[in-house]
């Protein structure tokens, strides 16, 4: 079995015990891996556009906004979006700050038919610490991984 299936074994297995409803959950150095390892794979940031601006983003994927800046319901653009930027047969891994949003997109994109929707873990700059401080505990840019701020 090479890296690239080991890879999704785990992440599918995650999915099975966390009884997600999608393909499986990544953490964020299992997603880089994936992204190099597959070359018809996306990731997908769903954060919204101050949070790309200001905190930062992952140099090449693909960015559509979940929700607007400062809005609760859903970008009523994002489906059209999605479907115009990435293919629905795509391997597909979504990231937001902490892996709630991006749990919920994942969800989304399969109940309207991508057949391969991984969550990343841990999101770009993690859960809060004791401190209510972001990027100490998990995430992309804890991890050290490839980002730029604009």
């Amino acid at each position: 079995m090479g890296r690239l299936s080991e890879i999704l074994a785990l992440a599918r297995s995650r999915g099975e015990q966390l009884k997600l409803p999608y393909a499986g959950a990544l953490t964020p150095g299992e997603a880089w891996e994936v992204l190099q390892l597959a070359p018809g794979a996306k990731m997908l940031d769903i954060r919204t556009r101050a949070e790309l601006d200001y905190v930062g983003r992952i140099p090449g994927i693909v960015e559509i906004e979940w929700h607007a800046y400062g809005m609760r319901t859903l970008n009523p653009h994002f489906l059209q979006q999605l479907r115009q930027q990435v293919d629905p047969e795509s391997l597909v891994m979504f990231i937001c700050r902490s892996g709630r949003r991006s749990h919920a997109a994942a969800a989304f994109a399969t109940q309207s038919g991508y057949c391969e929707c991984y969550n990343v873990l841990e999101g770009f700059q993690g859960d809060k610490d004791a401190n209510a401080h972001r990027d100490t505990v998990g995430g992309w840019r804890r991890a050290g991984l490839p980002w730029y701020q604009s």
